[in-house]
């Protein structure tokens, strides 16, 4: 498949509560805008950008796209996490090559880790009331 074919290569990403679409632009200079804002703006923390670029470091292809993502629910931390899966994923539309790189580096599996649901009886998921033997 030739690199010119598509105008981007799109990717989908969930974790927790967030959802990810993931478009990569072939030919760019390595920016990556998030809702609109450059990811460094989006995100605060260092770990979360770092998290985020994670799949494009593991393809060696750091500086060849131009990354555009509309993420929506959950917190910042699921934020990129979707981010993440969406683009190792789009990635592996573009080159089914990787697919043995990213799967060894753990970025094709998708996070199932979420809140779980508070139980009926006990304070919250998992905590009791105290036990009174008298």
């Amino acid at each position: 498949m030739a690199e010119t074919e598509f105008q981007y290569y799109e990717g989908v990403g969930r974790r927790k509560t967030s959802t990810a679409r993931v478009r990569l632009y072939i030919g760019g200079d390595g920016a990556i805008v998030v809702n609109g804002k450059p990811a460094n703006e989006y995100f605060g923390r260092e770990w979360d950008l770092r998290h985020l670029v994670e799949p494009l470091i593991v393809a060696e292809s750091a500086d060849r796209f131009n990354v555009s993502v509309k993420v929506q629910g959950g917190g910042i931390t699921g934020q990129a996490g979707a981010i993440r899966l969406g683009m190792a994923r789009a990635l592996l539309k573009l080159d089914p090559e990787l697919r043995l790189a990213l799967r060894r580096a753990g970025l094709l599996t998708r996070d199932g880790r979420a809140k779980e649901r508070k139980k009926p009886g006990l304070k919250r998921a998992r905590k009791a009331p105290q036990y009174t033997k008298r």
